[in-house]
C-alpha cells in the first residue's frame, strides 16, 4: 500500500505554513507542488523538475529553493550540468 502524506512548506525564518506550496511524501518519492503544478520531485538520489514551471514565477522560485535547500543560480547550474534533470511532472 503506497502511503501519502501532504504538509504545507514551512517558512523556514518563522516556521509559518505557507498557503498553496505543499511537500507530498510517497514510499518512494518527495514532491514540491506550489498551487496546482508539480514543480520538483525527488526519488532516490535524483532530481526531476518540472520543465514549464520549475522557474514559472517568484513565488515558485521561492518556495522551490526552500525545498531543494540551494539558491536559483545553483539549480541552473545543476540542471546545466545534467545533475537535474527537466521533464514534465504534469502530464
Amino acid at each position: 500500500m503506497t502511503k501519502i502524506k501532504v504538509s504545507n512548506i514551512v517558512n523556514p525564518n518563522n516556521y509559518n505554513k505557507i498557503s498553496n506550496q505543499f511537500v507530498i511524501n510517497t514510499n518512494d518519492a518527495e514532491i514540491f507542488q506550489s498551487y496546482n503544478s508539480i514543480i520538483c520531485k525527488i526519488t532516490g538520489n535524483k532530481v526531476y523538475l518540472d520543465a514549464n514551471y520549475w522557474n514559472y514565477s517568484r513565488t515558485t522560485s521561492r518556495w522551490r529553493n526552500v525545498f531543494l535547500n540551494e539558491s536559483t543560480q545553483e539549480t541552473k547550474k545543476k540542471i546545466k550540468d545534467g545533475v537535474y534533470t527537466l521533464t514534465d511532472l504534469n502530464a
